[in-house]
């Protein structure tokens, strides 16, 4: 158990460090006592079952593809961290008939209270949407209901959502959705559950990981959606009086899956509308770049003189007074760092959901081994007390640096745009006010398509047949 805590303190704080934001929500949804199942999207590797592994409310067993139990370190990380294998058909010398065994474990677990986790996909991917479910996860809820009815078995849908999973310092959201119950079944002659109940449990499983989860039918439709929610949610902080605070990654989620269903709706039934404003959004975009500023620096100009001096004084000049520890961070840790980067490169080539993989693992190697590294040379030059504070300052001059390079662009970025709004002015308001439009159109499809939704529905209501009709 100290081990498994060691490990996830280690892990946590990797994760802390290679992603900017981490938010958990929907934690008051997860039960606190009782057997648990957490069904998992899997979009990003062994980064994945790490965030459940950190940040569960509870201790996880999480369910393994076999061969990484075979793996030099990561097996031995997986059996310290109580992971099950599971053994499928696409691993090479795989024996499925040991299922039977990783079932029999897991529902053993179960019904001593325990939790599992397990993502029922089935393999890490970069599809924009769920792919299909296996079955394990239902046939495992089902069979260890099935031999203790008593048992109040949930299956908790945790969805996980990354701004750019690729990209060092992005943001994640783990978000927890409402538990599903379970109802006992009788087991056939070999112990399975029916078919058909195993499938109606999977459909429910796949319905509530699409709740929380952004679920998009193709590349194009997507980057529509994130360029929709961008402008929306900027113009709408617009709105409002005072720096708006930092943007929950729950509600950037929950609009985006809105824009996706009214997407589909436009791109039925007006697709020519829907184009048009694909079409004026790239292009909104393209100005952005080539005036070098971001969409959260359009903001920047609404600053009086007032707050950019509060500014400079509470944020900028604190940070440049550590530009000396940043540089001696940036000396010490680049090599690591950039090695990180090429290793990932290397060995994930073009599977975008095993780069962060990569890069995490690269890191939790090269970063210590180069302190130590330095330590010893402070050792051999002067000695142990210069090596103790080598061991302390080079990892907090890396941090120091990395959170230099993200305020000084923040800084760079609203500077920019400061100066392009007083040298030219009138190009600055017209992308203004072709953000406001942009937001006006965004609504009125939003707006219409929520209408037809609704009529939608009561017409549905309204013919549906009564209870002594015969169909």
């Amino acid at each position: 158990m100290l081990i498994r805590r060691m490990l996830c303190a280690v892990l946590g704080l990797a994760l802390r460090v290679f992603f900017r934001r981490i938010e958990i929500a929907g934690l008051e949804r997860v039960p606190r006592g009782g057997a648990a199942i957490f069904v998992v999207n899997h979009p990003n590797g062994l980064v994945d079952p790490v965030f459940i592994l950190c940040h569960a409310p509870r201790a996880v067993s999480f369910l393994a593809k076999a061969p990484i139990f075979k793996m030099p370190i990561v097996g031995s990380l997986a059996r310290a961290l109580d992971a099950i294998p599971v053994y499928r058909k696409q691993d090479e010398g795989a024996d499925t008939s040991q299922n039977r065994e990783t079932f029999a474990r897991s529902r053993q677990l179960l019904q001593r209270g325990g939790t599992i986790a397990i993502c029922p996909e089935g393999v890490s991917h970069n599809d924009t949407k769920l792919r299909p479910l296996k079955s394990g996860a239902a046939r495992i809820a089902l069979g260890v209901v099935a031999e203790d009815p008593t048992l109040d078995l949930k299956i908790v849908p945790a969805g996980l959502y990354y701004t750019s999973k690729t990209v060092f310092r992005s943001a994640a959201l783990l978000y927890f959705g409402e538990p599903l119950a379970v109802k006992a079944v009788v087991l056939n002659v070999e112990g399975e559950p029916p078919r058909e109940a195993v499938n109606y449990l999977s459909a429910r499983i796949e319905s509530a990981l699409r709740d929380v989860t952004l679920n998009v039918e193709h590349e194009q439709a997507l980057a529509t959606v994130a360029r929709a929610e961008r402008i929306f949610s900027a113009a709408a902080e617009d709105a409002k009086e005072g720096a708006p605070p930092a943007p929950s990654l729950a509600r950037e989620l929950e609009l985006r899956r809105r824009f996706v269903e009214g997407y589909a709706f436009h791109f039925q039934h007006s697709p020519a509308r829907l184009a048009e404003l694909e079409a004026r959004l790239c292009r909104y975009e393209e100005e952005l770049r080539e005036a070098g500023i971001d969409e959260d620096d359009l903001s920047a100009p609404r600053a009086t003189p007032a707050m950019i001096a509060r500014y400079f004084l509470t944020r900028v000049a604190p940070v440049l007074c550590l530009f000396p520890f940043a540089g001696a961070g940036v000396l010490i840790n680049f090599v690591a760092y950039r090695l990180c980067n090429l290793l990932a490169t290397k060995f994930a080539q073009k599977d975008d959901d095993v780069v962060s993989t990569f890069k995490i693992a690269a890191a939790l190697l090269l970063f210590p081994l180069t302190w130590l590294l330095l330590a010893a040379l402070c050792w051999w030059l002067v000695g142990w007390p210069l090596a103790l504070f080598a061991l302390v300052f080079a990892p907090l001059a890396g941090f120091i640096a990395v959170r230099f390079f993200e305020q000084l662009d923040n800084f760079v970025g609203a500077a920019r745009a400061i100066l392009f709004f007083i040298t030219r002015r009138r190009f600055f308001k017209q992308l203004l006010v072709e953000r406001r439009r942009l937001h006006e159109e965004i609504v009125a499809l939003g707006e219409e398509a929520a209408r037809f939704q609704k009529t939608a529905a009561l017409t549905n209501v309204e013919t549906a047949p009564t209870a002594g009709h015969t169909i």
